[in-house]
């Protein structure tokens, strides 16, 4: 069963948000609220005409328009054009018009029902681009972590390397050192011998 959407409008940051949804959690979401904005006051169902017909015609996308601002919800916005005095004070959203006191048409079951299968279209287009998305990131890390165990290995290689040339030119250096006391050990041995045959000469 196709569920009648409804109109919600949040104020964050320095924009007023509307967006047309089946519920105040499919609202929440595509806010990216991570918190229930509806409880804390920040977030209201509406029924002025001007931002119903503005949000079914484009159901499931977030609508903008500047904090303070009359004008038509769209969905790029312009910043505020006075952010100095009162800029820091938030805003709640803005009231409806005295003009919206009147309600708002009634659609029929066949509009309500376009509207719905419409706002279910923008929520998986959304859905995918944040899949598409998340895969990318997902994609990047793979890369970032196999550019760092590649760099681990070849630092490894290079450490066990450098440990096993150390143990053998240590080898080699106890051998010359070994070398070096034997050849001492031998001239010490024919010094004695040629000093001995030196005083014999001399005698």
């Amino acid at each position: 069963m196709v569920r009648k959407l409804k109109v919600y409008v949040t104020s964050l940051g320095f924009f007023e948000q509307a967006i047309a949804a089946p519920s105040m959690k499919a609202a929440l979401e595509a806010w990216g609220a991570d918190s229930n904005l509806f409880h804390q006051g920040a977030a209201k169902e509406t029924t002025d005409p001007d931002i119903v017909t503005a949000t079914t015609k484009k159901p499931g996308v977030v609508l903008k328009r500047a904090v303070g601002s009359d004008g038509p919800f769209g969905e790029s916005a312009e910043l505020p054009k006075s952010l100095g005095g009162d800029s820091g004070k938030k805003r709640a959203p803005a009231a409806p018009a005295a003009k919206a006191k009147k309600p708002a048409a009634t659609p029929d079951k066949a509009a309500d029902r376009k509207a719905a299968q419409a706002y279910e279209r923008e929520r998986q287009r959304r859905e995918r681009k944040e899949a598409k998305e998340e895969a990318a990131r997902q994609k990047e890390r793979q890369q970032r972590q196999q550019a760092v165990d590649k760099a681990q290995a070849a630092l490894n290689a290079a450490e066990l390397k450098h440990t096993e040339r150390a143990a053998e030119l240590k080898g080699e250096l106890e051998i010359i050192e070994d070398r070096i006391r034997s050849e001492g050990d031998d001239w010490r041995e024919e010094e004695q011998r040629l000093k001995a045959d030196l005083r014999r000469a001399e005698d």
